[in-house]
């Protein structure tokens, strides 16, 4: 029987193997739009505020509500496709995220834009998990799993960079309302394709789903992301109404791995951890996207405020980021199987660290080819980063908690991206505005200076209202402070990068599955038979069947050669004993 099974798998496999690429191409189609939609309002923010008229707390909801939604609930949804099934969660996400985009295009009032935002994240939750564990299971060989996340990973650089490109162009020609409503075309299209096309898989399946444990993590998270999302904001400060989520979703999330390790059938499995390849590629994703948030957010109110360009002209400005992070992605698999995870991740920090150091030389002034070089640098080192990290984190999990995996993996992406908002907001606060102090002498009153001491958004504003001399002076007091900041933030961004590169060095120096092959030697073409004069004694002979059975050929007469454990032919790679790696 268990023979029968091992050659339907190969044949399954052999006739899979073009199918497996269009899956891909579904599931990087799917990713896109998720990750657009995280980017494509930002620009959309103004035109928002004058049509629904929303408060300041109303407005951080409507902007903030699909990240933190769609954080806390990646664990709770990957957890759940690998019991009832991946793809099931996968297309019930696409159906919410169509259904909630034509509520946030159709929105006449902020709170239904907030819900429909809401909405919006718990169809993102339902699909990013589900693409990466997908992916794990439709390409077992890790070679080509390597170059199908490169492919992943770009298309997610893809999807957040043009976000603002794409956003401007709707806003600018259209209404707000159409950066939501162009999802709803291409999931119709989406939507049929992958039901016809994607495979259903699930993991293990052992013991009840933990929906208490499930509850528990999404509140965690929620607590965590909204506390360091409420940390970086302007003058947050140590404010306990900021530290009160983070410190009660830090309990709760201390309380759920409590939890795990006495169940016997986690829902996440915390021994994972315990990996080091596995803790620290999670770590580098952390820290990666740390940077390139943070990095994004300062940049873009650099080319809007200090070079006063426009929204479109800011996103196109971005893109060669964009370009440079597909190439990483493109060449990802060939340069990870040549120089292994370690030293890719590790020099995609100090790459990246030394093209932040490189934009320290921006100034009042417009450098573009300065600003193309350092936004290549930088797309291109965190690239490497996130797709040796994503890899090195994906291979490390056993294919049955696939979906667990990859929720942690999504979810270590979103708190990244949080963690770079609040740090890297709240240290360019920092730098700001003591560059302010003295505009006394200048003519400023001092609730003017108070103000503009906020962002140099408000200081615009500031100096617009008081006019004359006093507010040009504010005007280019606040700017020279706000470049003067962003040169602090871009150190403190490379000394971070830095530290990610020494974290790497605790990931492993070569793939192992190309290690294993090497020491392995060739396969055979066909089990050689044994003659029955060869044949090893009884109490040995018993394991022989069973060997075959598994699709280890013998190797002639006992004794010559022992299989290794872990290692399978390449159809069978892909099966819960971690194999592949």
């Amino acid at each position: 029987m268990t023979g029968t099974s091992t050659a339907a798998t190969r044949l399954r496999g052999a006739a899979g193997h073009a199918d497996r690429w269009v899956v891909l191409v579904v599931l990087c189609l799917s990713l896109l739009l998720v990750a657009l939609d995280a980017t494509v309002l930002h620009v959309a923010v103004p035109a928002v505020t004058e049509d629904l008229r929303p408060s300041a707390e109303g407005l951080l909801w409507i902007v903030d509500a699909y990240p933190l939604v769609c954080a806390a609930l990646l664990i709770l949804f990957g957890t759940l496709g690998d019991r009832i099934g991946r793809r099931r969660v996968l297309l019930s996400g696409y159906a919410l995220f169509g259904i909630a985009s034509v509520l946030a295009a159709t929105a006449d009032t902020a709170a239904v834009l907030i819900g429909a935002r809401a909405l919006l994240g718990v169809g993102g939750a339902m699909i990013m998990p589900a693409t990466l564990s997908i992916l794990r299971q439709v390409f077992p060989d890790r070679r080509e799993r390597a170059l199908a996340i490169g492919v992943w990973t770009a298309v997610a650089a893809v999807g957040a960079a043009t976000g603002p490109v794409i956003g401007g162009f709707l806003v600018q020609h259209y209404w707000w309302g159409s950066v939501f409503l162009i999802n709803v075309p291409l999931m119709a299209v989406i939507l049929p394709v992958a039901r016809l096309l994607l495979p259903e898989s699930r993991g293990g399946g052992d013991g009840p789903w933990d929906v208490s444990g499930a509850l528990m993590a999404a509140a965690g998270i929620l607590g965590v992301v909204l506390g360091i999302k409420r940390l970086g904001g302007e003058g947050a400060g140590m404010d306990p109404f900021a530290l009160l989520p983070l410190l009660a979703g830090a309990a709760v999330l201390v309380l759920f791995v409590r939890r795990q390790k006495r169940r016997a059938y986690p829902l996440v499995d915390i021994t994972m951890f315990s990996r080091p390849a596995f803790t620290t590629a999670v770590g580098c994703i952390v820290l990666a996207m740390l940077a390139l948030v943070g990095l994004e957010l300062i940049a873009v109110q650099y080319l809007q405020l200090v070079l006063d360009l426009t929204p479109l002209e800011t996103g196109l400005r971005l893109l060669p980021l964009t370009f440079a992070a597909m190439a990483a992605g493109a060449t990802g698999s060939y340069t990870l199987r040549r120089v292994g995870p370690r030293r890719m991740v590790g020099w995609g920090f100090v790459l990246t660290a030394g093209s932040v150091l490189l934009l320290t030389l921006m100034g009042q002034h417009d450098r573009p080819v300065l600003l193309t070089a350092g936004f290549v640098l930088l797309g291109f080192g965190l690239q490497s980063t996130l797709f040796g990290a994503y890899e090195s984190m994906l291979s490390e999990a056993p294919a049955e908690r696939a979906g667990g995996a990859a929720a942690i993996g999504e979810t270590s992406y979103q708190l990244g991206a949080g963690m770079g908002i609040a740090l890297l907001g709240s240290v360019m606060n920092a730098a700001y505005a003591p560059g302010l102090a003295g505009l006394h002498e200048q003519g400023v009153p001092a609730a003017a200076g108070a103000a503009a001491s906020r962002s140099l958004g408000e200081a615009y504003q500031v100096a617009g209202e008081l006019g004359g001399p006093a507010g040009e002076a504010l005007r280019s007091t606040a700017r020279h402070a706000f470049v003067g900041g962003l040169h602090v933030t871009l150190l403190v961004s490379a000394g971070l990068l830095l530290l990610g590169a020494l974290a790497a060095v605790r990931l492993p120096r070569l793939m192992e599955c190309a290690q294993r092959e090497h020491d392995a030697g060739p396969p055979p073409a066909a089990p050689v038979p044994v003659p029955a004069q060869h044949r090893p004694a009884p109490v040995q002979n018993l394991a022989a069947p069973v060997v075959q059975e598994q699709g280890v050929p013998a190797q002639g007469p006992a004794g010559r050669h022992r299989p290794r454990p872990g290692l399978r032919e390449p159809a069978e790679a892909g099966g819960p004993g971690r194999a592949g790696q």
